[in-house]
């Protein structure tokens, strides 16, 4: 597990018992590459086990992005999402630990929170987003997909048509739409952001932490059938990205193209 002082991807701090996680990449609108998901590990776990802490936000440095999901660039440049520490590019353990951990996680969405990046503020407990948000995904033009909390948990958020519309069409949507549709909980000024989610935090904080922790276990309940679901998305997943179809909607990012799949459709 990395240490906290050898943090170069994320910013972690700690603040009247609430950690602030902040992605710390705005060169590439805070994309992850393969440390950065090691580094966003670590810094749960710590806060996991840290008994004065008894809540989390996690946010983007600057006001362009939260996240924008896996570094494109990086793949392109490398063939995958860079080095980390297991060899593995770890968002599916990213995403069982922001579920388990017994602290509620909130989101301070501050820019574009686009791919994986929506993905993760869907998984968070609560959500606020900057007035200047930008939300939705990109999965099926890039040669991608999320087909597990990214799809199945969203459905049970805004609802089968929206979270359809949101993966079938790869549109933008704002902070103002984001929230009629359930998607965040409270859209504020930009200057406001992190304000409003440390009052939220420090909420969490003073309430009990046993009922807090057997609560978000109680919701998670409903729906922990989804991490099969995830799993099986991401075999899949894993095998897609090596075949000419993924490989186009890569290639078509990267070079600031329209993707051509018309020779991939079915017969």
């Amino acid at each position: 597990m990395i240490e906290i002082k050898d943090f170069t991807d994320i910013k972690h701090d700690i603040d009247a018992g609430v950690a602030i996680i902040t992605i710390n990449r705005p060169d590439r609108y805070n994309a992850l590459r393969g440390r950065t998901v090691d580094e966003l590990l670590s810094a749960f776990k710590f806060a996991w086990v840290n008994k004065q802490i008894g809540a989390l936000i996690l946010t983007g440095t600057g006001e362009k992005a939260f996240c924008t999901g896996g570094d494109q660039k990086e793949r392109a440049l490398t063939g995958n999402y860079g080095e980390n520490e297991t060899g593995m590019f770890e968002i599916e353990a990213l995403h069982k630990v922001i579920r388990a951990i017994p602290k509620p996680v909130i989101a301070a969405v501050n820019g574009f929170a686009i791919g994986g990046g929506h993905v993760l503020h869907v998984l968070c407990d609560l959500s606020i987003a900057s007035s200047t948000a930008k939300f939705g995904q990109v999965g099926p033009r890039v040669g991608s997909f999320d087909a597990g909390f990214g799809t199945a948990y969203l459905a049970r958020v805004v609802g089968e048509k929206r979270a359809r519309e949101i993966w079938f069409l790869c549109e933008q949507y704002d902070a103002q739409t984001a929230e009629r549709w359930g998607l965040v909980n409270k859209v504020v000024e930009p200057k406001d952001l992190l304000p409003a989610a440390m009052e939220w935090a420090k909420k969490v904080v003073a309430l009990s932490p046993t009922a807090i922790k057997t609560l978000k276990h109680s919701f998670n309940a409903d729906t922990d059938h989804i991490v099969g679901i995830q799993s099986l998305a991401f075999d899949v997943l894993d095998l897609y990205t090596k075949t000419g179809e993924a490989q186009e909607g890569g290639a078509a990012f990267n070079e600031k193209r329209a993707p051509d799949y018309s020779k991939f459709q079915d017969s």
